[in-house]
């Protein structure tokens, strides 16, 4: 069974681009084949990955449902269970050292329960085949609360260097708690903040549940490679967002 490494936090923390340098690390480290799951409706882990996306979760649910709804007929006679099994498997994207699958959203109205419990369906089997699942989740903490992120081993609560963003983190650990989520273990980052700044906020009196908590500083690189458009993969080993990433993935004993 996968070692399953989900993100959460409030939007705008730099979460995606944290997991996408978790998907380089477990490349780079471990030399494992790695599934990315883009479980945010607003998807952009792909961005951060250098891949395009070909299909997503919530497009398939939505023409399955006309499919079915139009009475049209289905190739070899499959159900349309097995039909869209089958286009989900397909929907996966390859690329080099990782895969990834995006819900994305659904074309129609209506709220994202079904695209999620077919992302927690398909990242259960797809599981299976890897040795790693890195999860990118939406913002904030819709997704503990339907229950997307469980069966976790590490979930990496990301915050910004500000009080919002600090509730957010201590809102997130207490959910899990309500929820008897299964996550082994939790830890905070704090991002885009320098190593003067952190030591103020840990001592600062707010109360952050965490037994541990670490800092990535500002990057010119992050700020370079998101105005133009590349991939996590372009930023050089010495940048300190990379260095400070990788010491804290090291430190989280990642089997």
């Amino acid at each position: 069974m996968a070692y399953v490494i989900a993100f959460a936090g409030k939007g705008g923390t730099g979460k995606t681009t944290i997991a996408a340098m978790t998907v380089r690390y477990l490349i780079e480290k471990k030399k494992k084949a790695v599934l990315a799951v883009d479980a945010d409706s607003n998807s952009c882990l792909n961005e951060a990955l250098g891949v395009e996306i070909h299909a997503t979760i919530g497009k398939l649910r939505e023409e399955s449902l006309a499919a079915v709804r139009s009475g049209g007929e289905r190739p070899g006679g499959m159900s349309m269970e097995q039909l869209f099994d089958y286009q989900v498997q397909q929907s996966v994207i390859e690329a080099k050292g990782f895969d990834l699958m995006v819900m994305g959203r659904p074309e129609g109205p209506g709220c994202y329960c079904a695209a999620n419990n077919i992302i927690r369906k398909y990242t259960d089997i797809l599981a299976e085949k890897y040795p790693y699942v890195v999860m990118d989740n939406e913002a904030g903490m819709e997704h503990l609360s339907r229950r997307t992120t469980h069966k976790v081993d590490l979930l990496l609560v990301i915050s910004d260097p500000t009080k919002k963003g600090v509730q957010t983190a201590q809102r997130i650990t207490g959910l899990v708690d309500e929820l008897n989520l299964e996550v082994d273990k939790r830890k905070l980052i704090i991002n885009r903040v320098s190593d003067e700044n952190f030591e103020k906020i840990k001592n600062s009196g707010v109360d952050l549940p965490f037994t541990d908590i670490f800092n990535i500083p500002e990057d010119e690189n992050i700020f370079h490679l998101d105005l133009e458009g590349r991939p996590v993969f372009d930023l050089p080993s010495g940048s300190a967002a990379i260095e400070n990433a990788f010491k804290i993935l090291d430190f989280c004993n990642i089997p």
